[in-house]
């Protein structure tokens, strides 16, 4: 299936999906709001699948979640979704009369347990905290990311395709309609939301030692599912 982006960014540089609008810039770290924010961020207890690796993002001057797979992050203010992807895919949901986004990133399409590894699961996750968060079916939109083949020859299994025909499907399902993607193809992708505004920005990646990506990819997946809390660092 391929990627409604025909024109991409050379690999190392990023770009905005869908949007012409520039990252807002916020405070130092240790001053004004944004510290006492990334405080209570840190502090609150987490729901079953939700992120919690939070930390300042010094590119961005923005408070920053990375959301590691398995995981989400629902939010209606003014802080960076990141997470890295490889053959996963990262859907970014966003209200446009709510103003509440949110991403997820899961590894396989469906599977044996509630788990959000997998997307089906996942899918649900994230929309059910959009909803709980004042966002309708109705008014949703959504980015997709994701779903390369990262390891050369390896088309057996064709993870990348399977993940990406999947959520493509269910968000045709669902009737939430996908304004953008970038997909398929063999680069690792770097994504960064703004859940506040429904900015995207994906960065390809050189395709050069995919095997560790991979390897992190299911280091997370088997922190999440054994502790359910992410604490591998994909960046």
């Amino acid at each position: 299936m391929p990627s409604s982006h025909k024109s991409v960014a050379p690999s190392g540089s990023s770009r905005l999906v869908g949007t012409t609008s520039s990252v807002k810039t916020a405070a130092a770290p240790g001053t004004g709001p944004d510290a006492a924010r990334l405080g209570r961020l840190k502090a609150r207890p987490r729901k079953p699948g939700e992120a919690s690796f939070f930390f300042y993002d010094a590119h961005f001057r923005s408070d920053a979640v990375k959301v590691l797979p398995g995981e989400y992050f629902v939010y209606d203010e003014d802080i960076v979704i990141l997470t890295t992807l490889g053959s996963c895919i990262a859907a970014c949901l966003w209200d446009r009369n709510a103003k509440v986004g949110g991403m997820n990133h899961f590894m396989l399409p469906e599977g044996s347990d509630d788990s959000g590894r997998y997307g089906s699961y996942a899918m649900e996750l994230l929309i059910n905290e959009m909803m709980k968060r004042g966002a309708t079916r109705t008014t949703m939109e959504a980015k997709v990311f994701g779903g390369g083949q990262v390891i050369a020859g390896m088309t057996t299994m064709n993870v990348g395709q399977r993940n990406t025909a999947f959520v493509l499907d269910y968000l045709h399902t669902e009737h939430i309609p996908v304004v953008s993607k970038d997909v398929l193809e063999i680069y690792p992708r770097k994504v960064c939301f703004l859940p506040a505004s429904g900015k995207a920005m994906v960065k390809r990646l050189a395709p050069t030692n995919p095997e560790a990506l991979v390897a992190q990819e299911r280091a997370a997946a088997q922190k999440t599912a054994s502790a359910t809390a992410g604490s591998v660092d994909l960046f």
